[in-house]
């Protein structure tokens, strides 16, 4: 009986933690993270999950940006300004940006 409680709350456990994975549009509408001028992905709110979601946003993003980069024969910071760029443009209202130093609703 007692193996069996412990299999069970291993179980639930594995599923509370799956109950906490987020998706990029869902951040961004709970104000969770933002745009920044950099054409990556910033946390506003500081948790595990959110950090998570930021790290691996970012990383993909980053080897797009070295992809495009390498392409067109330019530098990644050029490809990073337009991403950035784009990206604010494309932020809606009620989401977050970072500007110039601090977290703004757009």
């Amino acid at each position: 009986m007692k193996k069996f409680s412990i299999l069970i709350a291993t179980v639930l456990l594995g599923f509370s933690s799956l109950s906490f994975a987020i998706g990029l549009d869902e951040a961004k509408q709970n104000g969770l993270v933002g745009e920044k001028d950099t054409g990556y992905l910033g946390a506003i709110v500081n948790k595990p999950e959110v950090l998570e979601l930021v790290t691996e946003i970012n990383a993909k993003r980053r080897e797009v940006y070295k992809e495009l980069a390498a392409k067109n024969n330019i530098k990644l910071s050029q490809v990073e300004l337009l991403a950035a760029k784009k990206a604010y443009q494309k932020t809606v209202s009620g989401q977050y940006l970072w500007v110039n130093g601090e977290w703004v609703k757009k």
